[in-house]
Order: structure tokens, then C-alpha cells, then sequence
């Protein structure tokens, strides 16, 4: 299937917040600020994991691939944001916007399934304890890993795709500040009928089914955490998912937002702040959630400055 030409030529003008020129100086700072923090705090998260020994387990596995995908995620849209923020120039290659949608779409995708094979780890720890290690033996922490990256750029390839395929009859003017398909699907100039169904569907599956796998974990620790007696195990059990369900609460709380909602009400402004929060804060929070409220981490950050400082 051959791209559409009149898809694919010419730049594409992202709007951003171009009408709010005051707010754009606030954002470059607030922006740049928060991402040089999501590089910092994930690249600590995937440094430990690799070189403490004590965090050498199934979920610290799963943690360092979220943080991977925490620095990858906003990389591929984060300076693209800043460079237009800074100036006048709000333009982007259709180049560089149908690489934007691939990559976030693929990554987004991936975070999906990775918070629900997270929950499955939660699960097997807290349910099946005795059985903990052979059930989450490294061949298949990596299949499950694998699985993750996979579903996501197979979903990327297939709803990116499409998108681009959608001939725009020369519209240029992009009502968002980077490459997402609900905004991208508005250039066209056919009936979009189909694709926002499409898009409804694949939504559907690529959120609901994840999230309903996490419930439906949760559902079973919260019952295993009942017939537990002593409060301090209770408490020990409830601790090593907190996190976990925080994460999930800030990344499904924005994002089912704009890929759930009917395509028809997709407000531009309300649209564009919801996802500059997915994009740009959800990121920076994840790693302080696990270093803030995880006695591993924390002790892990503390052994490494402390084996630096004796250097």
C-alpha cells in the first residue's frame, strides 16, 4: 500500500499554544524543567536496577523497561515542543510528524501492556508467594517484556498507518503542539466515519483490555490481603503495589481521556493540556513515586552515593 501524495507533502503547522503567547514563555521553562527531570530521575531508575544486586528481581525487570519507555516516550515530542515554544516557527516535517506518530504510538502502546504485566508480577508476588520465583522465571519476565514492545509497535504501524494513508487535500494547520491521531485524522478531507470508530475500537483494546487485566489482579491480591492476619504483612503486601496503582491511576486518568472520548468532542484546548500532562509530568512522576514511597530504591540510591563517596 503506497502512501496517498497529497498525505505526505509539505510541512504541517503545529498550533500549539500559538494563541496563547504569555503561556508559551511559562511552558518552555516548566517544559524544559520537567524534562531534563524525566531524564535524570528514569536514567537512576534503570542505572540501579543494573547495578544493585538487591533490586535483581522480576519487577525492578519490568520498572527499568517503564523507564525506558519514560525517556523515550517525551524524547520523541518533548524538543520538538520547545524548539516551536521559543519562536515564531511552528512548523514540522511530514516527515518528522509521521516519525513523532510512530514512536508515540508505539510507545504509548507499550506502557500500556507493561503496567498491566506489572500487575500480573503484583499478582504472583502477593497471591502465589511460595511460588513467586517459578512462575516469574526470567524467560518469562523477557517473553512478557517482549510481548509489551512488540503489541506496541504493531499497533503503531497499524493505526499510524491508516492515518497518514488519509489524504489532507492541502491542510496544514495542526490543532495540537505534536503528531497525535485524534488531531492528525481532523486534516483530512474525506469522511473519517470510519477511521474514528477505527480509532474508538483500537482504544478500546489497547486500554480497557490492559486495564481490565489490572483490575482484575487487583481484584485477586485485595481478596489474598483480607485472609491475611497480621497487619504488618498486610501492611507489607499493600505497600509493594501502592506505587504500581498510583502510576496507573496518573497515566490511564489522562490518557483514556482523550483516546476514549468521542472523537466529535475532542475539545482542542482541553485536549492539548491533557496531553501535555501525560507527556510531560506523568513521566518525571514515575520515578519519584517508586523512589519516594519504595524502601528497595531508596536503599539502592543510598548504597550507590555512599560506594561513590568512598571512591
Amino acid at each position: 500500500m503506497g502512501m496517498n501524495n497529497s498525505s505526505f507533502k509539505g510541512d504541517l503547522i503545529l498550533v500549539g499554544f500559538s494563541d496563547q503567547p504569555q503561556l508559551e514563555k511559562i511552558l518552555f521553562v516548566v517544559v524544559l524543567l520537567f524534562y531534563l527531570l524525566t531524564l535524570v530521575g528514569n536514567t537512576v531508575i534503570i542505572l540501579i536496577s543494573f547495578i544493585d544486586p538487591k533490586l535483581k528481581t522480576p519487577m525492578y525487570f519490568f520498572l527499568t523497561h517503564l523507564s525506558l519507555v519514560d525517556v523515550c516516550f517525551p524524547t520523541s515530542i518533548i524538543p520538538q515542543l520547545l524548539w516551536n515554544l521559543r519562536g515564531p516557527a511552528k512548523t514540522i516535517t511530514s516527515l518528522g510528524c509521521a516519525v513523532q506518530l510512530y514512536v508515540f504510538l508505539s510507545l504509548g502502546s507499550t506502557e500500556c501492556v507493561l503496567l498491566a504485566v506489572m500487575a500480573f508480577d503484583r499478582y504472583a508476588a502477593v497471591c502465589k508467594p511460595l511460588h513467586y520465583a517459578a512462575v516469574m522465571n526470567s524467560r518469562l519476565c523477557q517473553a512478557l517484556a517482549g510481548a509489551a514492545w512488540l503489541s506496541g509497535m504493531g499497533n503503531a504501524l497499524i493505526q499510524g498507518s491508516i492515518t497518514l494513508w488519509l489524504p489532507r487535500c492541502g491542510h496544514r494547520l495542526l490543532h495540537h503542539f505534536f503528531c497525535e491521531v485524534p488531531s492528525m485524522i481532523k486534516l483530512a478531507c474525506v469522511d473519517i466515519h470510519a477511521n474514528e470508530v477505527q480509532l474508538f475500537v483500537a482504544s478500546l483494546v489497547l486500554l480497557l483490555l490492559p486495564f481490565t487485566m489490572i483490575l482484575m489482579s487487583y481484584g485477586h491480591i485485595a481478596r489474598a490481603v483480607i485472609r491475611i492476619r497480621s497487619a504488618q504483612a498486610r501492611h507489607k503486601a499493600l505497600g509493594t503495589c501502592g506505587s504500581h496503582l498510583m502510576v496507573v491511576s496518573l497515566f490511564y486518568g489522562t490518557i483514556t481521556a482523550v483516546y476514549i472520548q468521542p472523537n466529535s468532542s475532542y475539545a482542542h484546548t482541553h485536549g492539548k493540556f491533557i496531553s501535555l500532562f501525560y507527556t510531560v509530568v506523568t513521566p518525571v512522576l514515575n520515578p519519584l513515586i517508586y523512589t519516594l514511597r519504595n524502601k528497595d530504591v531508596k536503599g539502592a540510591l543510598r548504597r550507590l552515593f555512599h560506594r561513590d563517596l568512598n571512591l
